[in-house]
């Protein structure tokens, strides 16, 4: 982008947790350290299974004495549900928050620079009844303004911002390899560490005890991680999500989502450096499938 842009989210919605406890209760549920989120700080996190796999991701706020998670707003009811099965006697308080908040991507040139924070992930400030963040995934992406709704676009545009198209947002998020949730992870099979979560600070190995923490510490340490999703360039049309890429006869590999010739791709490692070094390219179909990777 050349320009300044922001793109309200609609398919986002918030949960807010709040109560004396609601910080501990979390800590020992989601793959990010809470302990590090304050007004000024934000963080990127998910909730697996018992056994490891992919439930929910979101982008983890604190707005006063509450915390907020910006997550899918379809799937909302079913994290809240989840949260609430685990809530047991913990003294917190779990709520859908979207119809009063709303959030919007800012991505081009300076966008640090005027909203007044550092250029780096997950730099945060409270703002006109709201947060505004450098996204805490990776700053390439910008920033996020979670809002009051009826005030999202008009203060994006006060700032500066003009409105662009959703697309614009979905070609620099598959740039930098950055999943959206359950678009690009499977639910109740993909692994964090597969689909670039420790790159992208969404998984503490420090932090102590969480949900799924056995398998994805397992898949670190003792380095099990055979597949990476990947950002791709597609020479051809369009392939579906969930179409196999092939190197010669053999699998290599499925797309996930994708846009105007990018894409991205849960790539086996060891087919893909082997196509490589041959020269061979990797297909989807009649489409040509090459791999980059991300910064």
């Amino acid at each position: 982008m050349t320009e300044p842009a922001f793109v309200e989210l609609p398919e986002r919605g918030i949960v807010a947790i709040e109560g004396p406890e609601a910080r501990s209760f979390l800590q020992g549920l989601i793959s990010s350290d809470v302990e590090r989120v304050r007004p000024d700080r934000s963080s990127y996190g998910a909730l697996l299974t018992p056994q490891g796999k992919f439930l929910f991701d979101f982008i983890l706020l604190q707005s006063g004495e509450r915390l907020l998670l910006d997550a899918e707003r379809e799937r909302l009811a079913q994290l809240m549900q989840r949260l609430a099965m685990y809530r047991l006697r913990s003294k917190v308080e779990i709520s859908d928050a979207s119809e009063n908040l709303a959030v919007a991507p800012l991505f081009g040139p300076a966008v640090a620079e005027r909203l007044g924070l550092p250029a780096e992930p997950g730099a945060c400030r409270e703002l006109d009844g709201g947060l505004a963040t450098i996204d805490p995934r990776h700053a390439g992406l910008g920033a996020r303004l979670v809002l009051p709704a009826g005030q999202l676009a008009t203060r994006a545009e006060e700032l500066g911002f003009t409105r662009a198209s959703r697309d614009a947002y979905e070609r620099l998020r598959i740039a930098h390899g950055v999943p959206d949730g359950s678009r690009d992870l499977i639910v109740e099979k993909s692994t964090l560490l597969e689909n670039g979560f420790e790159e992208l600070h969404g998984v503490d190995f420090k932090k102590g005890c969480f949900v799924g923490q056995e398998l994805t510490a397992r898949m670190k340490y003792r380095a099990l991680v055979r597949k990476r999703l990947m950002p791709v360039l597609l020479n051809g049309p369009v392939p579906e999500p969930g179409t196999t890429i092939l190197y010669g006869d053999r699998e290599a590999g499925e797309m996930r989502s994708a846009i105007d010739g990018y894409g991205l791709a849960l790539l086996r490692l060891e087919p893909i450096a082997k196509a490589a070094e041959e020269g061979v390219p990797l297909r989807a179909g009649d489409t040509e499938v090459v791999p980059v990777k991300p910064g």
